[in-house]
């Protein structure tokens, strides 16, 4: 019978019979290489045989381009590769799929835009486009005039033509690393500045002398060449700040764009020592300043020179309500005098004494390249938070600076005026000279007395016309907390104004610069636009206009031959760049696996490969990359299409061997829906060809007799086979008998399904690409019993929640087993004792009848002990140790065993009560007992409480009682042979408790038999050696419970004396204590520890005890673990708790001299009192932490209404603060507490002033803060309102004597405390500072990167 697969989603090629019948390929192509065509979509129905080089045709024709002008590419990814116009491949074998949507893009070709078709045809498609307009790709985006020019997104930079637009400008972007939109801004303004563009291309690097990676000039050589030269839309800006010395986390960093501009001269000037062009920022960037002070009586001036880089101007004058509405009103306002009088007279060397003086600026010289900075950041002290000042401040396209230079004012001194003469300009002006005598600074009148001197000889004439041209705007867009920065800038060569926003450049008119003046047509009120976000130039470049000077830009033709051969380097290494891009953008890149045939693990790797190899040379790709070579032979191997999901062999390549990847995979995608395998066949063996449409099925054999299931065996098949063909196939790949062959489907995790109806098909039973059944055929009587009670479902479904656990296993020593008692047997005529000196090494079928005969035996003595009146658990608890009734398999003295009685023995879980008496007692019994406990106290007392992660100890753990190899056997289902067997046990029922036992102490009933087999594994530690363990198979819907009841007899102690810890990533342990819940969350190779301990019974919690030292540097000390239980009081816990302390943490302590209380992190909290109980007063959960306190005196809590706070007082006359003191109060009146520090200290009631700490206890501060930073003398009357909310124990009060005043430092003994207090702050881990975060400073670092200072904080 011939099989015909189904071919679904696969691509086959047909010859057309018919053109009617050949199906349809819809194109939709969009135009993103113009704004106005963006939005556009060109449709194309075409024919699915039509060629690649065919749609190009068409969609020039459609577009009105000319053809090879454009690329055509998916539109689904950026990264895929263009499609190759001379291929003449079919549109269905290139990936297109016929009948469905087809996205392109049309994109520039080599950073060229596309040519437009004459129009003489008509067939260009000029919908929305102005058809009178020639210039289709140049222009700015028309503008809606009535949008607000606040707006962050009406800008030319925000539009999205700015994404499109690239060429028609001729200028190159760049790219914007993270937040260094303000670098590019400056970066810009410098390349369009002649003079600084040239001089730097007149500077030629030298390798010899410096690395050309840190090389600050060199960096921005090349930049400018590439912004000059480059075809590209953007370039990089990661070299140049490389050569800051600046890592990847700089990038993330905003500055501000005149801070930078102010570093990076730095930085250039110390680059360019003893060059040419060692003075070139002073010529062009730097003028000078007359900062003087003026005797008003006798004329006297005193006076000093500062340079200046830059001139910030004030928006708004301090304290005024009105901003300065234009950079002329804010000029004025800085050269504007002060009149000082009053206190603020001035002492006159010449008068020798205080008189009246006018103190102010006058401009000397004016740079050649004028920089304004209008400051628009600024602190409001009312809200104490920065704000941006967004308020309109005009600037004139020409500015005349001539009625600023030298000036001096005749009126009258006007006391309001304001001047930025202080510490506005720091930093930006520098001091040349001081001088208190009259002299002249480069022919200028400097300290003339202006009482002989008449005012036309004062006022000094500028030589030349002082006319300044705007040629840089950078703009800030934004608020005080962060925003964008981009620059205006006008060509100097057509007089163009440009948007120059990281990689987009865009053509823009007078009205975009007018729109960065800020604010509105409104008001100039204070709060005119404080808070909001807008759009405002921040910085202002303005070019002396003086012809004689005025450069023009340096051609290429021009350039220096230094600069010549640097442009060729870059040109070649961009052409490279280019053909690599090339190459990667035509690379196909899948995920590629094979099955090593040695390793014998499947290994993953990517396959790369170019669109133009061949399958048979991507098959030696693949195979030199899976380092096969001398493993296998080259043609032992070949490449087909996989899918690692499903673990499915699609296809198979036959006679493909020469097609071209690309063909194959279906063009060059950023991803692919499949994978790729490379196929590994033994040389005697033949490749089987897989065909589209098949689906693979993995089958395994059951074999009922040995219940075992066998490996799987790969079978394909094709979805309408019927089941009786399948079952034909499997025994032919087999071998089994067809006729009486069940079949068993998995479709999903333990969803079996018997596949019983003989003629439906395989698609019909719900089989998929990759498929897994399950096969069995004998003669049995099985398969008459229906499929749910079978063997086989019982078989298979224990195959589906099995899991295998890697358990280790506590290591104990032989000395202290060989004390231990044997337990009392029922059918034993006398008590051995066992004896130490012999060989507790026996074979492991003797170990497996011990251990079952134990369980026997125990079971017996509970069946029997039923019947009788128990013991009360006072007369119970005594002298014994918990572990001296224990006994391990090993330790059993040998005795005829009968292995009938095995195989028929049941499980039985041991009564904990009546075979292990001491159960009861706590862990400070067991560590008390040290003569007869067989496990040290520090195991049993172990620190790895529940749900709590840990670091797993790592040390060797041997096999308990010396067992080497074997499996416990304890159950209805056992097996004699091959000396490993099989335990069914039983699951508990879900009783909502996490106990094993009950209230009365007994095992609970289990319903239901589950699968536990164990064997003995030895694991390599680090040290060489093996670490003994367990390799457990157990079905993982086993209970806790029941699963510790199984490891027993491996441990050697009940299950109620050791804890299971799950082993996570890096040895991190983890307890598992709900006893009721079922190891599902288990999956296969986790790993178990096994430690010594006792477990929790029903209602008790694991507790970890912190001493509470309040006066200590670390005030939270750990001290033990110990176990809490519900109803128990605390005076309780506490009497159980003073043997433990006195055993592990030598404290001998007295009841009533310590106290518990809530531990909230690091925080004291609620005081317990001794009558209070767990569970009822005191909520208690798993985890749970406490305080121990040692008392000085008597407890003084005796009520719930009293409370505890603790005070600390604060002597600012001596810097110090005391140690704290505890306070009850008897309620929380604030007059009380007053009066118990009063009290207490001796500081009159109302001279004294309190306020609450901060943080998490200690509460520390530091005492140069903590008189003016805590809230002090809140104005309340209760503490448990706002702002106090001291509502619970162990709150801090500082306290202070309002009389007492602070100490006077010296600036030494200042910084002292300072240095001591920070490192005190350090150490317990307290903020040192409540002031808020710093800016990261802007620093350039000249050597290359930054040093760190092992000093700085």
């Amino acid at each position: 019978m011939e099989m015909v697969p189904s071919e679904e989603k696969q691509l086959v090629p047909k010859e057309i019979e018919s053109a009617a019948e050949e199906p349809r390929v819809l194109c939709i192509v969009q135009d993103t290489t113009n704004s106005k065509t963006v939005n556009e979509r060109l449709t194309l129905n075409l024919p699915a045989s039509t060629t690649i080089n065919k749609l190009f045709e068409d969609v020039a024709h459609k577009a009105g381009y000319v053809n090879g002008t454009f690329c055509l590419s998916w539109a689904s990814s950026v990264e895929m590769a263009p499609l190759d116009q001379a291929s003449e491949v079919s549109l269905v074998l290139s990936g297109f799929e016929a009948g469905k949507r087809n996205f392109l893009q049309l994109m520039d070709k080599d950073g060229e835009q596309p040519q437009i078709a004459s129009d003489e045809s008509g067939t260009a498609d000029s919908s929305g486009l102005d058809d009178s307009s020639q210039d289709r790709f140049i222009g700015p985006l028309p503008r809606d005039s009535t949008m607000s020019c606040s707006s962050d997104f009406s800008s030319p930079s925000y539009s999205y033509s700015s994404i499109l637009n690239k060429s028609e400008t001729g200028y190159v972007g760049l790219v914007n690393q993270a937040m260094t939109c303000y670098l590019n801004s400056l970066l810009q303004t410098l390349f369009m500045t002649p003079e600084f563009r040239n001089a730097l291309y007149n500077w030629e690097f030298e390798d010899s002398e410096e690395d050309p990676v840190t090389s600050i000039p060199y960096q921005l050589q090349r930049l400018f060449v590439l912004l000059q030269t480059s075809k590209k839309r953007a370039i990089e800006t990661t070299d140049v700040t490389r050569s800051f010395g600046w890592d990847s986390s700089e990038a993330w960093q905003q500055h501000d764009v005149q801070e930078l501009c102010r570093v990076m001269f730095d930085a250039l000037e110390q680059k360019w020592k003893q060059t040419e062009q060692a003075d070139l920022i002073n010529q062009l960037y730097q003028g000078k300043l007359k900062d003087y002070v003026r005797c008003l009586e006798c004329g006297y001036e005193s006076w000093r020179i500062d340079t200046y880089l830059d001139i910030p101007l004030v928006i708004r004058p301090f304290g005024a309500s009105q901003a300065f509405g234009s950079v002329e009103e804010a000029l004025q306002a800085f050269i504007q005098p002060e009149t000082l009088d009053g206190p603020n007279q001035y002492f006159c060397e010449r008068c020798k004494k205080k008189c009246d003086a006018r103190k102010g600026l006058r401009f000397l010289h004016f740079p050649y390249l004028l920089t304004l900075q209008l400051k628009r950041f600024d602190f409001d002290y009312t809200t104490m938070h920065r704000i941006k000042l967004n308020d309109r401040m005009t600037f004139p396209e020409e500015l005349d600076m001539s009625p600023f230079i030298d000036v001096e004012d005749e009126k009258s001194p006007q006391t309001e005026s304001c001047t930025d003469s202080g510490a506005e300009n720091e930093g930006s002006c520098h001091s040349d000279q001081m001088s208190n005598d009259f002299s002249t600074d480069d022919g200028m009148d400097e300290g003339i007395c202006l009482d002989n001197t008449s005012s036309t000889e004062r006022v000094l004439k500028p030589k030349s016309s002082l006319t300044f041209e705007l040629f840089s705007v950078m703009v800030h867009s934004g608020s005080a907390a962060g925003g964008h920065y981009y620059a205006c800038i006008k060509s100097f060569s057509d007089g163009q104004w440009y948007s120059f926003n990281d990689q987009h450049v865009s053509k823009i008119t007078q009205d975009d610069i007018r729109k960065t003046y800020g604010g509105s047509s409104g008001s100039r009120g204070y709060y005119s636009s404080a808070f909001a976000s807008s759009t405002n130039a921040y910085m202002l470049m303005y070019r002396l206009k003086e012809p004689s000077r005025n450069a023009k830009f340096l051609e290429v033709e021009g350039f220096p031959e230094h600069i010549k051969r640097l442009v060729q380097r870059e040109k070649e290494s961009e052409e490279h760049e280019k053909r690599q891009r090339e190459i990667e953008r035509n690379t196909c890149k899948i995920k590629l696996f094979c099955m090593h045939p040695v390793k014998m693990m499947m290994m993953e790797n990517k396959l790369e490969v170019h669109k133009d190899k061949t399958l048979r040379e991507a098959t030696e790709m693949a195979f030199k990359l899976m380092d096969l070579a001398g493993v296998v032979p080259l043609d032992c191997c070949r490449l087909v299409k996989y899918d690692e999901f499903h673990e499915y062999l699609e296809r198979s390549y036959e006679g493909e061997e020469d097609m071209p990847m690309g063909l194959l995979l279906g063009g060059v995608k950023s991803s692919y829906m499949f994978d790729l395998l490379l196929e590994i066949r033994r040389p005697d063996q033949v490749f089987q060809p897989y065909k589209p449409g098949e689906v693979m099925v993995k089958v395994h054999v059951v074999d009922l007799k040995s219940e075992t299931i066998a490996a799987p065996v790969s079978v394909r098949a094709y979805l309408n086979q019927t089941i009786t063909e399948f079952k034909q196939l499997i025994a032919q790949a087999t071998e089994l008998c067809a006729e009486t062959m069940r079949v068993v489907l998995e479709r999903c995790y333990n969803d079996l399904r018997l596949l019983y109806m003989p003629n439906k098909t395989l698609k019909a039973e719900g089989f998929f690409r990759s498929n897994k059944v399950f096969v069995e055929s004998s003669d049995s009587t099985d398969h008459q019993a229906t499929f749910t009670d079978s063997l086989l479902w019982k078989l298979l479904d224990r195959h589906g929640n099995t899991i295998r656990l890697f358990v280790s296993l506590p290591e104990q020593s032989p000395g202290t087993l060989a004390n231990r008692a044997s337990c009392p047997k029922a059918n034993a005529d006398s008590e051995d004792s066992f004896d130490g000196a012999k060989d507790s090494r026996k074979s492991v079928e003797a170990i497996l009848e011990e251990s079952t005969e134990k369980l026997k035996n125990l079971s017996l003595q509970q069946q029997q002990q039923q019947h009788t009146s128990s013991t009360s658990d006072s007369q119970k608890s005594s002298e014994h140790s918990d572990f001296e009734h224990i006994e391990s398999p090993a330790q059993e003295p040998e005795a005829a065993s009968q292995p009938s009685q095995i195989e028929n023995c049941t499980r039985a879980a041991s009564d904990p009560e009546n075979q292990f008496p001491s159960e009861e007692r706590s862990d400070s019994d067991v560590n008390n007992d040290r003569s007869t406990s067989s496990v040290d106290s520090d195991i049993l007392s172990s620190s790895h409480s529940s749900d709590t992660l840990c670091n797993a100890d790592s040390g060797p753990l041997p096999l308990a009682n010396g067992l080497d190899s074997h499996s416990i056997t304890s159950s209805r289902r056992s097996k004699a042979n091959e000396g490993k067997k099989e335990t069914w046990d039983t699951a508990e029922e879900d009783s909502g408790t996490d106990s094993e036992y009950d209230e009365n102490g007994k095992s609970k009933a289990e319903a239901q038999y589950l699968y536990f087999k164990a064997e003995s594994h030895s694991q390599e530690d680090g040290s060489g050696e093996g670490q003994k363990c367990l390799l457990v198979h157990v079905d993982k819907r086993i209970t806790l419970a029941a699963f510790k009841q199984n490891l027993e007899p491996f441990v050697g102690v009940p299950s109620t004396q050791f804890k299971v810890f799950r082993v996570y990533a890096n040895n991190q342990e983890f307890e598992s204590v709900r006893l009721n819940e079922t190891l599902s969350s288990f999956s296969d190779d986790n790993k178990i520890t096994i430690r010594l301990g006792r477990a929790l019974k029903k209602g008790e919690y694991r507790v970890k005890v912190y001493q509470l030292l309040v006066n200590e540097p670390e005030p939270c000390k750990f001290l033990l673990d110990t176990v809490f239980a519900k109803g128990m009081t605390v005076r309780q816990s506490k009497e159980e708790l003073l043997p433990q302390l006195k055993d592990q943490c030598k404290l001998d302590l007295i009841i009533d001299r310590f106290r518990l209380r809530k531990k909230t992190w690091k925080n004291p909290g609620t005081v317990f009192l001794d009558y209070h109980v767990y569970e009822e007063d005191i909520n208690i959960s798993s985890n749970w932490e406490v305080f121990l306190e040692v008392l000085e005196e008597p407890e003084r809590m005796k009520s719930m209404s009293q409370l505890a706070v603790l005070t600390r007082r604060w002597c600012p006359a001596q810097m110090k603060l005391e140690p704290f003191r505890e306070v009850v109060l008897e309620s929380s009146s604030v007059e009380e507490l007053k009066e118990k520090l009063s009290e207490m200290s001796g500081i009159a009631l109302d001279n004294l002033e309190f306020a609450k700490g901060r943080g998490t206890f200690p509460c520390d501060i530091s005492v140069m803060e903590i008189h003016q930073d805590l809230d002090w003398n809140p104005k309340v009357s209760t503490l448990n309102v706002w702002p106090l909310y001291i509502c619970d124990d162990g709150a801090v009060i500082f306290y202070r004597d309002n009389t007492e005043e602070l100490m006077e430092l010296s600036e030494e003994e200042r910084n002292e405390l300072m240095k001591k207090e920070s490192s005190r702050l350090l150490k317990t881990g307290h903020r040192v500072s409540y002031s808020p975060r710093k800016e990261k400073a802007l620093k350039i670092y000249l050597d290359g990167g930054p040093t760190k200072d092992p000093g700085q904080d």
